[in-house]
This record gives structure tokens, C-alpha cells and sequence, in this order.
């Protein structure tokens, strides 16, 4: 399918700095025109993002004390990118956690592809490529301890619920009830390793999203799920305590190595600091 830059869009450029030779490349579109993979190792082609400081930190504790991206960090060139990440996707992972901050009002979106003339280029994507206007959402949790997200339901996108063996009766009755799928996984207390990979690849999706934190992002590097890891890196330092990667959990007891596909240097990030945009794509194991 055939996918066009508007040039308006090369006024701001970033520069290709692996593989060589170096070349300036288009912000937008970047991702767009990068077609994606639609098969991983388990069926579905897998992959998460983030944005990092350059001392490897994901969240801050804000003033309520719950963790969130430091604003520091974040920044709309980089939001750009995820935009164009999740526009590529027919399913979005999340987690139970996601949608209690949802609910509190301090989650950082609704998992939409943002509206308005900005993005409209990514709507026209899935129009062409044949998708919904909005991704769908599969839910990681195994509490099921989490409100019906109504802003979701409203767009009218399927979401499935992905829990243990055997999840609480009422609550999975009442996520029903809302218009939620609550999908039990076999021999398994909680979703994760091979019986979460099983799942995700039987839902026929072709490219499934991961938006989440480290907790979850353990479960799934644990089973080797992750096929890509797209990375933006802002070269500031920020310190603090407590300290939160990308990946957080016990010591994996298989390395997940990955090698570096491509990296974009950007020289227009947050406050004149420099970021670059990497994908890295996993070995297998």
C-alpha cells in the first residue's frame, strides 16, 4: 500500500545515523512509511515503546505520588512517533492498572489516534490499510479490579480482558455486563508465559501494540513476546528515587537480547536537548 509525506512535513527533518550512510529523514511519517512487520514469533508482530531519560527513566513519582512519564522527557516530536506506532496497530495491549488511572483521570490518554488536522495523515493510513478508526484494547490483569472504561466502549472498540484460570465471578460478570470480553487463561493464576502467548496469537490480530509499564513489560519479555522495542532516548539526566526502567521484575532467567535496527538522531528535543529514536528488534532466544 503506497503512503505518501506531505512536504510541509520535511521541514523537520532528523538525521539517520544507523545504518549507515547517514541521511535526513522526515519527522512525520517516519513510522508510517516503515511497514511494519504482521508476524512474530507467536503470529501476531509484537511491539512496545518508550521515552526515556538518559540515565534509563521512564516515571517520576508526581505530586499525588503515582508514577508517571517526567515531563521532562516528554515531548510532541516523540508523541508524534507513538501516534504513528499505534496507528499501525489493530489491537492495543494494556493493563487492569491503565484503567484505574483512566478512570482517576491521570492516565496519560485514552489510547486514541489523536483527532484533528495534526493526525488526520494517520487516520488516512488505516482508511487505506483497511483498519477501524481506533485500534482495539486487550487488558492484562488478574484482579479484574478496574471500572468498565466507558470512554473506550463509547468509540465503540472490542476489549478483551485477559486474566487467570479463575477470576473472581462477580467481577468478570460485571465487566461483562459493560460490554467487556473476560477471555480465562488455562493453567495459568495470572496472564502471562506460554498461555498468554497462545492467546494473543489466536486473536487474529496482525500487529498488536504494547502500551504499559515495566511490571507488565517483565511479564511479556519473560516468555520473549516482544518483537520490536522502539526507543526514544532524550539525552538529559534526571536522577531521583525510586528509580523505573523499562522492565522491572525478578532477574529474567534468559537474557531478552536485542539488536539495533535503526537509529534516528533528532536535534529538536525537549528544551534544545538532543534525542534519538531507535528500534531494536529481539534475537531469538
Amino acid at each position: 500500500m503506497p503512503f505518501t509525506v506531505s512536504s510541509s512535513a520535511m521541514t523537520e527533518c532528523i538525521s539517520r545515523i544507523f545504518p549507515a550512510p547517514v541521511e535526513q529523514a522526515p519527522l512525520h511519517g517516519l513510522y508510517l512509511t516503515e511497514a511494519l512487520p504482521t508476524q512474530g514469533k507467536y503470529g501476531p508482530y509484537i511491539y512496545a515503546n518508550y521515552v526515556t531519560s538518559l540515565d534509563g527513566r521512564i516515571a517520576v513519582p508526581d505530586p499525588t505520588g503515582q508514577q508517571s512519564v517526567p515531563g521532562h522527557v516528554a515531548n510532541p516530536r516523540d508523541w508524534r512517533l507513538l501516534q504513528e506506532l499505534a496507528g499501525q496497530a489493530d489491537l492495543l495491549l494494556s493493563s487492569g492498572r491503565y484503567l484505574r488511572e483512566l478512570k482517576a483521570g491521570t492516565a496519560q490518554d485514552i489510547l486514541p489516534i489523536g483527532s484533528g488536522p495534526k493526525f488526520a495523515d494517520i487516520h488516512e493510513y488505516r482508511r487505506k490499510a483497511g483498519l477501524k478508526p481506533q485500534p482495539d484494547v486487550a487488558v492484562l490483569s488478574e484482579s479484574l479490579d478496574f471500572p468498565p472504561p466507558l470512554p473506550l466502549l463509547e468509540q465503540g472498540r472490542r476489549i478483551i480482558v485477559l486474566t487467570g484460570q479463575a477470576p473472581d465471578p462477580a467481577r468478570a460478570a460485571a465487566l461483562e455486563a459493560a460490554g467487556l470480553e473476560v477471555r480465562p487463561l488455562t493453567g495459568v493464576d495470572r496472564p502471562g508465559g506460554l498461555a498468554l502467548a497462545n492467546a494473543l496469537a489466536q486473536l487474529s490480530y496482525r500487529r498488536i501494540y504494547v502500551i504499559t509499564g515495566p511490571y507488565v513489560m517483565h511479564t511479556l519479555m519473560a516468555q520473549h513476546l516482544v518483537d520490536s522495542l522502539f526507543l526514544t532516548t532524550v539525552h538529559r539526566l534526571l536522577g531521583g528515587q525510586p528509580f523505573s526502567s523499562i522492565c522491572e521484575g525478578p532477574l529474567l532467567s534468559c537474557p531478552a537480547d536485542y539488536r539495533l535496527a535503526h537509529q534516528f538522531l533528532d536535534p529538536v528535543g525537549p528544551d534544545g536537548c538532543s534525542q534519538t529514536f531507535s528500534r531494536f528488534d529481539r534475537l531469538a532466544p
